[in-house]
């Protein structure tokens, strides 16, 4: 009787190990054939230094969500949203992701921020699942075909803005402050640059990281109206107090993506400075017309504050998911389907002919290449954080 019950014993034991290593490996699949709704996987910092971004993240994806399955979901299924809390450190993102994948995973808004998606896209990529990021803005971020983005990435954002600058300023001359070394912010400049009407004149001037004595950029510009800075906040704010002290001629500052925060800096205000301070962004919170202006009355009823510009992207990824599943049809999609099989789907979908209008643009497009990777294009906006005194 007891060798028996070895024997049993060690049958179980086998099998045990032999599940196990079905679940660890490769593309699993097999855990999406229990799902009675379609799972979405989100990672972002929920605590921590960076939690802001991550919780108007979840936030704006909660509710798209929430809308969706009001209106009565997809096929006659419901949407339900898992979040990780990676707290913007890389190294909490593979048990995260593989967390979400054993709660049925199906689709993904990756990571809030840019290190931490850099990890996930190598997860994803190998068991194929697709995301579509709403604020991790590296170049990189999308550069296998299971990975796009809806915010701007780094680099083209010097292109739109220099977009925004022909169709204002041809024929002028124009500042522009930049980060020397930074990839940032060398990335757009040089975009910026590659972009440019030809009948206008560039008066360049740089920094190193960690500067806080702006006086040679400022002589440098100070006979420019306008000044592009494709730079963080925290340097931007201290060039714009120290401009304030010197005689000059600049009526407006306008950045990208790094300005997003720069009224809400901790000693500065910004309503002491008397230039347009503005900048690009795919949304602008004062909306009060259109997706984006319903997006803002409906957040800001729910949430009780305005919506950041990761919020309305997370919004948008939910829907754009949604409309280009819908648009595949109820005879391909499936609620049990594996990852897999969803990112295939989708994949045709977004380097196809399909397009979304939502609270960050009209008529986004995915057009994929070998250089273009998972970028989106979209119009930019100009958001005017303070008007000119």
């Amino acid at each position: 009787m007891k060798k028996f019950t070895k024997i049993i014993s060690l049958m179980i034991t086998v099998a045990v190990i032999v599940l196990a290593v079905v679940s660890c490996g490769g593309q699993n699949t097999s855990y999406t054939s229990k799902n009675t709704t379609f799972v979405i996987g989100l990672s972002g910092p929920l605590t921590g230094g960076a939690s802001q971004y991550g919780i108007a993240v979840e936030n704006g994806a909660k509710m798209a969500v929430d809308e969706i399955n009001a209106a009565g979901g997809l096929f006659g299924y419901n949407f339900s949203l898992i979040s990780y809390d990676d707290q913007h450190d890389s190294s909490r993102v593979a048990t995260g992701y593989a967390s979400m994948l054993e709660k049925g995973m199906q689709v993904s808004l990756g990571c809030v921020t840019s290190l931490p998606c850099a990890e996930f896209k190598t997860l994803s990529k190998a068991d194929n699942v697709f995301f579509i990021t709403p604020s991790a803005s590296n170049d990189e971020i999308p550069s296998e075909s299971n990975g796009y983005q809806m915010c701007f990435a780094d680099g083209n954002q010097g292109k739109a803005a220099a977009l925004y600058v022909n169709a204002n300023y041809a024929g002028q001359t124009i500042g522009v402050l930049y980060t020397s070394g930074d990839n940032y912010s060398e990335g757009i400049y040089n975009q910026f640059k590659d972009n440019i009407d030809p009948s206008i004149t560039l008066v360049s001037a740089s920094f190193v990281d960690g500067a806080t004595d702006f006086s040679s950029q400022i002589n440098t510009l100070k006979n420019c109206e306008f000044v592009f800075m494709p730079i963080y906040y925290t340097p931007a704010s201290q060039f714009m107090l120290q401009a304030k002290d010197v005689s000059n001629n600049m009526k407006v500052f306008y950045g990208c993506d790094g300005l997003d925060g720069i009224d809400t800096i901790e000693g500065f205000d910004i309503n002491t400075i008397p230039q347009e301070v503005s900048y690009l962004s795919h949304f602008n919170s004062a909306a009060t017309e259109g997706i984006a202006g319903e997006f803002v009355t409906k957040y800001t009823a729910k949430y009780g504050t305005a919506p950041s510009q990761f919020a309305a992207g997370a919004y948008d990824c939910v829907y754009a998911i949604y409309n280009a599943m819908k648009a595949i049809g109820s005879d391909k999609i499936s609620v049990t389907m594996s990852a897999s099989e969803l990112c295939d789907l989708l994949k045709a979908q977004f380097d196809g002919s399909f397009t979304f209008s939502g609270a960050t643009g009209s008529n986004m497009k995915w057009v994929r290449s070998t250089t273009n990777y998972g970028y989106v294009d979209k119009a930019a906006t100009k958001y005017i954080v303070k008007e000119a005194d």
